[in-house]
């Protein structure tokens, strides 16, 4: 895992911008956005192995938590900043703060998708 803040960002975070986080990867092929109310929340089931295929880049638009990586508390986060998962890294998002934690997530997708 990565993780950058928005102030890092050279343009403010256009799509060239976030291509270039995801250097080699293609363009965004889903997305979302999510919001937890509840302080500890996890973001999948506490046995469940979270991995994906492809690069996961999360931006939090609010509140504050901490990540897990491979089974293990990795990093905190906060509203602003961008978590960059490569593939295959078993990731969850848990909420810490006292006010929702909400967040946007884009998996990007292979070059021959751009």
């Amino acid at each position: 895992m990565r993780k950058l803040t928005v102030a890092d960002l050279p343009d403010g975070g256009t799509p060239a911008t976030l291509a270039a986080i995801g250097a080699g990867w293609g363009p965004v092929i889903r997305g979302g956005i999510s919001r937890y109310d509840d302080a500890g929340h996890r973001t999948h089931a506490e046995s469940d192995r979270h991995t994906h295929d492809v690069p996961e880049i999360f931006t939090i638009v609010q509140g504050s938590g901490h990540v897990e990586i491979d089974g293990a508390r990795a990093d905190t986060f906060r509203a602003g900043d961008l978590l960059i998962i490569p593939p295959g890294e078993d990731h969850h998002l848990v909420s810490d703060g006292d006010v929702p934690l909400v967040f946007t997530w884009m998996h990007l997708g292979s070059l021959d998708q751009a």
